[in-house]
């Protein structure tokens, strides 16, 4: 075993927080995956004199919108509203449109071109036949943690609500134009490659370091940024990064997700400062939560104990909102969290493209085109095309 190399961390401001949306860019006409990523980064960039917050990603369907450390929620989504209008000004002209889900409906993997550079040379290079596969797409949430000796902690803590986050979010029901009867067939396609999926959960940093030297020193990983777990730690940032999230359709889904997993983490360095010992589920209950949500989304019975108590996740997470309803209000997110309960009420993605899908004569054409008006709308529309109540 090799000698663990320190891995310092930087300092962070307590609960700041950094969002990235990844976006599907679809073809106006066909709905089908547009291969168009270069030239509407170049259409963003000739508009505004460079397109900081708006990137490529692994595909040249996708872009990718990045805030900067933002105080509050609120904040955050204006940095990515204002990234969302430019990438729609600048696709409008080519008759593409923009939307989220954690997979298109129909599109088909070998025909989605890699974006190049070396990373992504180097990831399909390694993994070739799942590697190529990976069209899909995600929500990952950064948050700050000002002490870095809770970050572990709080970070096994934040696995036993993975599985809440998976449902809530999940929007991935098709593959390849075949309803999977997952809710969330991206997180499990995702969990494919090597360094991705559930993290190992690490007693000490020291654990920690010892199992990045190792996988540094087989050749496993080229850099930190490679380890791709659905919830890890950033040193270089000083946060702790959610990304079981699949991507969704509408801003306000993402912020409310976004403000469920900030006032978790306050909520757990908060309790960690009072000397309380935070929750923690055991590797198997963590895995079998995963694939109840990926499967059951918002129908899934979760274990919420180390007693193998279950909850149905609905009722769980309105515990949740109950209970982290004054740290909300001290990050200010209250409005922002209060979208969890529209969620709730009105169906996750994946329940609202199946409801479009089970109209008669409905088409995958039909769901790409009710993604995109609920993102144009910032709405979660139900499958008459209306807002739902």
């Amino acid at each position: 075993m090799a000698t663990p190399a320190p891995i310092p961390v930087a300092p962070s401001r307590r609960s700041t927080l950094g969002v990235e949306w990844e976006l599907l860019l679809v073809d106006r006409d066909s709905g089908h995956a547009r291969q168009c990523a270069a030239a509407v980064l170049e259409a963003v960039h000739d508009a505004h004199a460079g397109h900081s917050g708006i990137v490529g990603e692994l595909l040249q369907n996708t872009v990718e919108l990045v805030t900067g450390v933002c105080t509050t929620v609120g904040e955050a989504g204006e940095d990515l509203q204002r990234s969302l209008d430019r990438v729609r000004r600048a696709a409008g002209p080519m008759r593409v449109d923009v939307t989220g889900a954690g997979a298109h409906p129909f599109s088909r993997w070998e025909e989605q071109q890699v974006t190049d550079a070396d990373r992504y040379s180097t990831l399909i290079d390694r993994t070739q036949w799942w590697g190529r596969q990976m069209t899909i797409y995600g929500v990952h949430v950064h948050v700050g943690i000002e002490d870095p000796s809770t970050m572990l902690p709080i970070m096994n803590a934040l696995l036993t609500e993975a599985a809440s986050l998976l449902s809530l979010s999940a929007s991935s029901p098709y593959w390849q134009g075949e309803a999977t009867r997952y809710a969330s067939n991206r997180s499990l396609l995702f969990q494919q490659l090597p360094t991705a999926g559930l993290p190992y959960q690490f007693d000490t940093w020291a654990d920690y370091e010892s199992y990045v030297t190792d996988m540094l020193t087989m050749g496993v990983i080229d850099q930190l940024n490679e380890i791709r777990w659905d919830i890890r730690p950033v040193p270089a940032f000083g946060t702790i990064e959610m990304r079981v999230a699949d991507s969704m359709s509408t801003l306000r889904e993402v912020l409310a997700v976004a403000a469920l997993v900030q006032c978790l983490v306050e909520d757990f360095a908060t309790r960690l400062e009072a000397g309380e010992v935070l929750p923690r589920l055991t590797p198997w209950q963590v895995a079998e939560n995963k694939w109840r949500a990926a499967r059951y989304g918002m129908e899934a019975i979760l274990v919420v104990g180390e007693d193998n108590a279950e909850e149905l996740v609905t009722d769980h997470v309105r515990g949740l909102l109950d209970r982290l309803a004054p740290v909300a209000e001290r990050l200010g997110c209250d409005r922002e969290l209060a979208g969890v309960e529209d969620i709730l009420r009105r169906g996750a993605s994946y329940q609202r493209q199946l409801a479009v899908a089970a109209r008669e004569g409905a088409t995958g054409r039909d769901i790409v085109r009710h993604l995109v008006a609920e993102t144009e709308g910032d709405v979660l529309l139900g499958p008459d095309g209306r807002a739902g109540r």
